[in-house]
């Protein structure tokens, strides 16, 4: 409160319960109790509150209804009051209503209106995160899944493109923000949403498209149930591998790895990962990349597939593979250290035959393990390696690269 209103009794039913000072825009919540609209606003959509701050009630419909009565006599009361320096609102601009959003969803299902429709939905999307709350109450995501659903050919027939209106769609439905439980109810959308949006990955044009595709998938698979992670077909992996290689964006690409992430905890993704070509695009983006974030993703992905045979398989198979996996120890972080070695391990386990024994003594890899049980890290990380270096004694035993009484110590 000003000064000048300290010298003018304020009637207490002008006061903002949250602010305490005079409203400028008043409206009643569902709860019955009247809040100036930026203070309450923020309460519920920038603090995510759910509850009435004075009646301490869920507060289940997010529509603020304007006081317009308390309004007038607020700015009767500012006229009367201007001799003492008090200045009187100006009557606020109607914000996008209910009724408004509804009708404009409406009319994105008519082919005359539908881009228009989509183009005045997006700036409203865009304005606030009460906007995105108030379309999410509606059921915006079902119109514009089902936009994005026909437009993207699987209603409208495989005809190899995804429409203009269906990117509007996707683009919206991306920056609605979607709560989890509106982001779960996106699955059973139409017939499935997933293979959706696996197309607008597949045959969108534009990079924008692909992008807000993979990260809404990502988005999806944070909150998704098991049965829906296991239903995985392998045309997801291989447009996944191609958002890896075309290279995006940033976000792009670490959308798609903590999608991978998210879904290869289970065997039969991971063996369709592997098949769809993704180990050597990883290892390749690992002898790239100096970025730690990304780093610690490639490699958290890499451990995963490799616990499978094909993933193993493509990792040996590529010259950069091993290298570079001995490399990342101590290098990057430890969440990198510890994945490396477990992809070690893996390699050690299950495809320790002859030639990979040797190659990881001619690379060094064998060294570094022995490194890992002689500095401060993690226990879990040094019961690896020690189990490595017990696994294959016998054979290490036999290189003129390691020094006897190192390996000594570690009998098979």
């Amino acid at each position: 409160m000003t000064d000048l209103e300290n010298d003018v009794e304020v009637p207490r039913f002008f006061l903002c319960p949250i602010s305490l000072e005079i409203m400028k825009d008043p409206v009643t919540l569902s709860t019955g109790i009247t809040y100036d609209r930026d203070s309450i606003e923020k309460w519920l959509f920038s603090q995510k509150n759910d509850v009435c701050p004075v009646t301490k009630q869920v507060v289940v419909d997010i529509e603020l209804t304007p006081n317009h009565t308390l309004r007038r006599l607020i700015q009767s009361w500012c006229t009367i009051n201007a001799s003492s320096g008090i200045e009187r609102f100006p009557t606020p601009r109607l914000p996008i209503s209910r009724t408004e959003i509804v009708k404009l969803l409406k009319d994105s299902k008519s082919p005359q209106l539908q881009m228009k429709s989509l183009k005045r939905l997006k700036t409203i999307v865009m304005e606030n995160e009460k906007n995105r709350r108030l379309m999410e109450s509606v059921s915006a995501a079902d119109y514009l899944a089902s936009i994005l659903t026909t437009g993207a050919g699987e209603v409208s027939g495989d005809d190899g493109f995804v429409s203009t209106e269906a990117e509007e769609a996707l683009r919206i439905l991306y920056h609605l923000k979607l709560s989890p439980t509106g982001l779960k109810s996106l699955f059973g959308k139409t017939e499935n949403f997933v293979v959706t949006l696996t197309r607008v990955m597949q045959r969108a044009t534009s990079f924008e498209s692909r992008a807000y595709a993979v990260m809404l998938l990502k988005s999806m698979f944070e909150v998704a149930e098991p049965i829906q992670v296991t239903s995985l077909n392998t045309q997801f992996f291989t447009e996944l591998l191609h958002i890896l290689v075309d290279q995006i964006s940033q976000k792009a690409t670490k959308a798609a790895l903590k999608l991978l992430i998210s879904v290869c905890p289970w065997g039969r993704n991971r063996i369709k990962a592997a098949e769809a070509g993704v180990v050597p695009v990883l290892i390749d983006t690992l002898l790239d990349t100096t970025e730690k974030r990304l780093t610690e993703m490639i490699m958290i992905v890499l451990d995963q597939l490799c616990q499978s045979a094909e993933g193993r398989a493509d990792l040996l198979k590529h010259g950069g593979g091993l290298p570079v996996v001995s490399k990342k120890i101590f290098r990057v972080s430890s969440i990198t250290s510890e994945r490396a070695v477990r992809i070690l391990y893996s390699v050690a386990m299950f495809s320790g035959n002859a030639r990979v024994l040797e190659e990881m003594v001619q690379l060094g890899v064998v060294g570094k393990l022995f490194l890992v049980l002689q500095v401060d890290c993690g226990s879990k990380m040094k019961e690896k390696a020690k189990e490595i270096l017990k696994m294959h004694s016998r054979v290490w035993k036999k290189s003129s690269c390691i020094p006897n009484d190192l390996i000594s110590a570690y009998p098979s």
